[in-house]
């Protein structure tokens, strides 16, 4: 890279603070809200993972809507989540499994990179690991990828980094 040129990574990464703070968020508000109590809900984080447990599918998909609503406060994409399928517990509950994902898959950096060349920009991107570097002269060109980034429809989270 010379030093004229312009770059930045574009990256899935998932904030653990803010995570577990939001998890905290989540967790008060499952303690004051009426049509849990008495009932066998709770949220439990580790480390990346979010364990939901709850009485029923109803209130278990009400689980995932108080997660994902203090996600957002919290500057979280809900698009970063991963859900496995409900599954049968202890003590007739049900548990689902939420995994947040930290990088991005092969198949997610090609579909990032086949769309910058589809945009016929001047710049460079190159997938490196678990995250896709874009190089380019003019930094209008590197806002204008991002903004192209920005409005795909991907379902999958993107973040900027180092930009330079």
């Amino acid at each position: 890279m010379a030093s004229s040129d312009s770059s930045f990574d574009i990256v899935c990464k998932t904030d653990l603070e803010e995570l577990r703070n939001a998890v905290q968020h989540a967790q008060k508000e499952l303690a004051t809200r009426f049509d849990f109590k008495g009932g066998k809900s709770s949220l439990e984080l580790e480390k990346d993972t979010v364990t939901l447990i709850s009485d029923d599918e109803f209130k278990l998909e009400q689980l995932r809507d108080i997660l994902e609503n203090k996600l957002i406060k919290r500057g979280i994409d809900p698009r970063m989540v991963k859900y496995s399928t409900p599954e049968a517990a202890a003590k007739l509950t049900m548990r689902q499994k939420a995994e947040f994902q930290s990088g991005l898959a092969p198949e997610q950096s090609k579909k990032i990179v086949k769309l910058l060349k589809d945009l016929k920009i001047k710049v460079q991107a190159s997938i490196q690991g678990e995250q896709v570097r874009v190089t380019g002269k003019d930094k209008d060109d590197l806002q204008s990828c991002i903004q192209a980034i920005r409005s795909a429809d991907f379902d999958f989270a993107c973040e900027f980094t180092n930009y330079r």
